[in-house]
């Protein structure tokens, strides 16, 4: 090679080299300089911080990915028996997953879901299903089962109560109509007025029982609440059935002189109850017999209470009725209820003026042997007590401020009604105490 084709040779190597030092140099500089690009993320992982949001959240939460694996769920997805084993439970929750990654559509719906994997017990679930991002679905569910019991048991009350109306009512258009018929039968019209009083007077109860229960049944808590003497309760209600008694020859046997027998409540609410309870307890009963009234001041494992015993010598309940007694419009005997004017509300009236009073009402019966009804109120701190209480509060204040005033001795408080022993089952007019008085020592 001659020494002229060697010279440019070399020289265009070396502008080659230059060349791409130059370009190497500045694309080096290019990448110092630019700023710092997020990482490329996986399009199908799930987006952070879902977990956290599920686990703060009030309603059940699941994620599915495309295979209809659970990926993550709220610990309410597992306590509701919605997700096992990593896979949803329910194939209905499972379907609407489907649609939802179908077509991409936000679906709401409202499913029965069996309770469990044995039995027919079902739960009312509403469930809102919606993708979160392009490979999973996201579903929420809130436990509906309890909104739609109240919806059921209002549904029924108001179908009860149009039921029980038209009773009366409809006897008294007949009623009515039989004595414009009859207008020239002065016995036929005196007959058939005096069943119209008493249509008229069963109705008017009706009313007031519907009135009394709904007025219960709003207010959940006694507003104003005052001292309410239980002996002088239980003697007016004594009173306002003695009269019925009477008619049957049925004694009242009231004992109602204990001291201290003083609750926080309505009055007019107590008297009601144990209205309740005595009528019940005369209309139950049969010609000749017995009603005994007790009321009694106890301590029961540091609580005291007062306890309204009624106790009669009717026919009794059986076992098995015996805690439906206390539910609207039921009846044992719908017959006899019928006969007696009864409405099928007393006793579910006695119930909530006993929780709405922090107490509660109880039965004891035996088939030919009588019942025991017993309501359990928690009994109100003396005025000697509450003075007591309030300085010891004010002292406690005193000290905290930094005083040295010396603070009062603290007075012991009436506890909240707790659990007290079942009456014995000793009919009324057994002789000793009465039938269904407790075995603790009144005070």
């Amino acid at each position: 090679m001659d020494p002229t084709t060697a010279a440019v040779l070399g020289g265009a190597g070396g502008l080659a080299f230059g060349a791409i030092a130059v370009a190497a140099t500045r694309l080096s500089e290019r990448i110092q300089m630019a700023p710092d690009l997020p990482a490329q993320t996986d399009p199908t992982a799930l987006p952070p911080g879902v977990g956290d949001v599920l686990a703060v959240l009030r309603s059940v939460g699941i994620v599915v990915d495309a295979g209809d694996a659970v990926v993550k769920a709220s610990p309410p997805a597992y306590a509701h028996g919605l997700v096992r084993d990593g896979e949803l439970v329910h194939a209905e929750l499972r379907h609407l997953a489907r649609q939802v990654r179908r077509d991409g559509v936000i679906r709401e719906s409202t499913l029965e879901l069996a309770k469990g994997p044995v039995g027919t017990g079902t739960v009312t679930m509403g469930a809102r299903v919606a993708p979160l991002g392009s490979a999973y679905v996201l579903l929420l569910v809130d436990d509906q089962t309890q909104a739609r019991r109240v919806e059921e048991v209002r549904r029924d009350f108001v179908a009860n109560v149009s039921h029980e109306l038209k009773t009366p009512v409809g006897g008294l258009a007949l009623l009515a109509e039989a004595v414009q018929n009859a207008k020239d039968d002065p016995e036929a019209v005196a007959r058939f007025a005096k069943r119209m009083r008493k249509e008229s007077k069963r109705l008017t109860r009706l009313v007031q029982e519907i009135v009394d229960l709904s007025r219960l049944q709003v207010a959940d808590t006694l507003h104003e609440p005052v001292r309410v003497d239980v002996c002088a309760a239980a003697a007016e209600a004594a009173e306002g059935s003695r009269l019925v008694a009477e008619a049957k020859h049925i004694e009242i046997d009231l004992d109602a002189v204990a001291e201290g027998c003083e609750i926080f409540g309505d009055t007019e609410l107590v008297i009601t109850a144990i209205s309740n309870l005595v009528d019940n307890a005369v209309a139950y009963s049969a010609e000749g017999t017995r009603v005994a009234v007790s009321v009694r001041r106890v301590t029961v494992e540091g609580d005291d209470l007062v306890l309204v015993c009624v106790a009669d010598q009717g026919q009794g309940i059986p076992a098995t009725e015996q805690q439906r007694v206390f539910e609207r419009f039921y009846r044992v005997d719908p017959a006899r209820s019928r006969a007696t004017g009864g409405t099928g509300l007393g006793l579910a009236i006695v119930k909530h003026v006993a929780v709405n009073h922090g107490g509660e009402v109880t039965v004891w019966s035996e088939p030919g042997q009588g019942s025991t009804f017993t309501l359990r109120l928690p009994v109100a701190p003396t005025e000697t007590e509450t003075e007591s209480a309030d300085a010891t509060v004010v002292a406690r204040q005193v000290l905290v401020d930094g005083a040295s005033t010396p603070s009062p001795d603290s007075a012991t408080l009436a506890g909240p009604a707790g659990a007290v022993a079942e009456p014995s089952p000793v009919p009324a007019g057994s002789g000793g105490r009465h039938a269904g008085e407790p075995r603790e020592v009144a005070r």
